[in-house]
């Protein structure tokens, strides 16, 4: 898949995915959503509980909803998602919302899909941030939600993993590299192969939506 650019005014997001299914699955059951609004751009990924058609049908059911609902808030829509996976094998997913005017993401998990926003500092090296995700599974147990707010710097790269990668999965990138290249890296160099796999990259380019 190509790298692709949300654009209303200016350049704002640059993004990619990599992704593969369960061997022998005829689909995978993660999914991910990039949807623009009118007060910015809602960011998901959803890794359906398993893996087949049973994982692949609660997780499009989650993304349906997201992008249905994309004008809410991160909150609101993971209480939407868990109301609608009810009686499916259910989900976990990282949602994050960058904002329009004020150069902020406001992000919340709950499972294990793991985000983390790289900063480019130039010469100086500055930690990344990451989500605090908490235990639960949408659809069947969700734990108490609290979003958390970062601020966004022009280039900081935000990349969200499901389960199918490994936890070092940061180690040596290249932050200068295109966001598909980073993406293809990471499933390449991180994806054992024992579930299905996604990696969305997601560059802030800076401006206003």
């Amino acid at each position: 898949m190509t790298g692709r650019t949300v654009e209303t005014s200016g350049e704002v997001l640059s993004w990619a995915v990599a992704e593969a299914a369960f061997p022998n699955e005829p689909e995978s059951g993660d999914r991910y959503v990039v949807q623009p609004v009118a007060h910015g751009v809602l960011i998901a990924a959803v890794d359906g509980m398993g893996h087949g058609t049973e994982a692949a049908a609660a997780a499009r059911i989650a993304a349906a909803t997201l992008e249905a609902h994309a004008f809410e808030s991160p909150v609101a829509l993971m209480l939407r998602c868990h109301d609608a996976l009810k009686g499916t094998r259910g989900a976990v997913m990282t949602l994050v919302f960058v904002h329009r005017r004020d150069q902020t993401l406001t992000w919340i998990g709950v499972g294990n899909v793991e985000a983390v926003l790289f900063h480019d500092g130039g010469e100086a090296a500055i930690s990344p941030d990451w989500a605090l995700l908490r235990n639960g599974v949408i659809g069947y147990r969700l734990p108490a939600l609290r979003a958390e707010q970062l601020l966004l710097r022009p280039r900081d790269t935000l990349v969200l993993v499901t389960d199918g990668i490994d936890a070092n999965f940061g180690d040596g990138l290249n932050l200068n590299d295109d966001p598909q290249v980073i993406a293809d890296g990471i499933l390449a160099r991180h994806h054992p192969g024992n579930d299905d796999a996604l990696v969305l990259v997601v560059r802030y380019l800076g401006g206003d939506l």
